[in-house]
């Protein structure tokens, strides 16, 4: 298997998500490993309109980077079975994962036969 080129695939999505994330949000320095919008500025408007179009894209902005996140977990967890050598193997039957599933979802962890 071409483990490698995988990884590299990974390591690029995963750069992705990172740059994604940093521009609606920041690392949570409360929660190692967890993303938080950027705070903004509710209360600030005098307007209550105003307020709530604030209120309305800071839901937005958690919503997408919750997104964003999540897939970045899937991402890392990939890479971590490739450093444990279990990358490729599916988790349900651990019959090898074939690589045209892993071209199409270098992250994936079942077989095409245990697809949800």
């Amino acid at each position: 298997m071409k483990t490698e080129h995988f990884r590299k695939k990974l390591e690029e999505e995963k750069a992705k998500l990172e740059s994604e994330m940093g521009h609606i949000g920041r690392r949570n320095p409360a929660v190692p490993g967890d993303w938080e919008p950027v705070p903004s500025e509710i209360g600030t408007e005098s307007d209550l309109a105003d307020q709530a179009d604030i209120v309305v894209n800071h839901e937005n902005i958690s919503a997408i980077l919750g997104d964003l996140e999540a897939r970045y977990d899937v991402i890392l967890s990939a890479l971590s079975r490739i450093d444990n050598k279990t990358y490729g193997k599916c988790e349900i039957c651990g019959e090898v994962i074939t690589e045209a599933r892993l071209e199409a979802e270098p992250a994936a962890t079942t077989c095409t036969k245990h697809l949800s």
